[in-house]
């Protein structure tokens, strides 16, 4: 019996915005990026996130794949980018 070759997972950041009332939807689709609607400003807010989060893992030598969580939550703050997943502050 053939064995099932499984794909490497790619990891992809998704942007949700919610205060269109414009009627538009709005989509972006990047290498490793899915934005999904939000007003004009929110959505473009959201690609200029993306955009900085993916210089900041090229400039250090990183993917999603290969950041680590911690890093990836260092990031994201440091953007200002709100997470479903918030990494724990903590005190130092």
């Amino acid at each position: 019996m053939a064995t099932k070759k499984t794909k490497p997972t790619k990891k992809t950041l998704i942007g949700l915005g919610l205060d269109a009332k414009d009627g538009h939807t709005r989509v972006t689709v990047g290498e490793n990026y899915k934005l999904v609607g939000g007003s004009e400003e929110t959505h473009g807010v959201m690609q200029e996130k993306a955009i900085k989060m993916n210089e900041q893992l090229k400039k250090r030598g990183k993917t999603l794949e290969t950041v680590s969580r911690e890093e990836f939550h260092e990031i994201a703050d440091k953007l200002g980018m709100p997470l479903l997943d918030p990494h724990p502050h903590r005190d130092n």
